[in-house]
């Protein structure tokens, strides 16, 4: 399952963000997004393995990003032309819609 979460990360365009849910659906169970941040926290290569553009449900950052705190995930998603607002992202604009097969 790791490895098909980290290789999920390498598909996200750039400008784009996906859910952990998101994720979760893709390994086809809804359940498994708690199980998708702790992937995601435990992530050894953050620049093979963009973690900065997933966030929660509701488009909000994490308090926890595990490379520098919340603010250098708002640092990262808005060096990739994404539009953060109080430590959240308007999923409507930046939600990546494709379903991949990977």
């Amino acid at each position: 399952m790791k490895e098909k979460v980290l290789k999920f990360l390498t598909t996200i365009p750039k400008g784009k963000v996906v859910t952990y849910g998101q994720i979760a659906l893709f390994l086809n169970n809804k359940k498994l997004a708690r199980a998708v941040g702790n992937i995601l926290h435990n992530n050894i290569d953050k620049d093979k393995y963009p973690c900065y553009k997933v966030v929660n449900s509701q488009g909000k950052l994490s308090k926890d990003y595990a490379f520098g705190g919340i603010q250098k995930q708002k640092e990262l998603l808005e060096n990739d032309g994404i539009i953060v607002i109080d430590y959240k992202v308007d999923l409507s604009k930046y939600q990546m819609k494709e379903k991949l097969q990977i």
